[in-house]
């Protein structure tokens, strides 16, 4: 593929007004993708000229701002909070029929035996279960149970090896 001093041209042009390489390709034929870009890039065009711009150009900058001016909470201290509280109210033992969006859906007990029910506390907006039960769904990050670093091995075992 030959780049002609019309393809030249209207390359420029077009990169000039902020079109994709695949728009340019798509506009003078023949060529690809990469062999716009790459022209492009021989010839040394400044990255894009027109930035595309978002349709809600507002909408994003608003977001950004509210963003910023919110303090941001660590999901440690989403559940400090509740920790801090010892007084839950008293569980309201509902089966699955009676569940709705604003109960607690902890199941208690095994699903094959007849005392099972689940605990239908009033659920915190934006979770399925009710304070309690939140602390044992979410735990915060890095609290998982410690591994031992190093497993102790048997001393029958260590003989072994050590007589190998």
């Amino acid at each position: 593929m030959s780049w002609t001093e019309e393809k030249v041209s209207k390359l420029k042009e077009l990169w000039g007004k902020g079109n994709t390489a695949s728009q340019i390709a798509e506009i003078i034929g023949g060529i690809s993708r990469n062999a716009v870009i790459g022209k492009a890039h021989r010839l040394n065009l400044s990255a894009k000229i027109k930035t595309r711009t978002a349709t809600s150009n507002k909408n994003f900058e608003n977001s950004i701002e509210e963003n910023n001016t919110k303090p941001r909470r660590s999901r440690k201290s989403k559940f400090k909070s509740l920790i801090i509280e010892k007084d839950f109210e008293p569980e309201n033992p509902k089966q699955l029929e009676e569940l709705d969006e604003n109960s607690c859906k902890w199941p208690i007990g095994h699903p094959d035996e007849k005392s099972f029910y689940f605990c239908g506390r009033s659920s915190l907006k934006d979770f399925s279960y009710c304070k309690l039960h939140l602390l044992y769904a979410y735990q915060p990050k890095g609290k998982k149970e410690e591994v031992k670093e190093k497993e102790e091995i048997p001393e029958f075992i260590g003989k072994k090896i050590q007589s190998a």
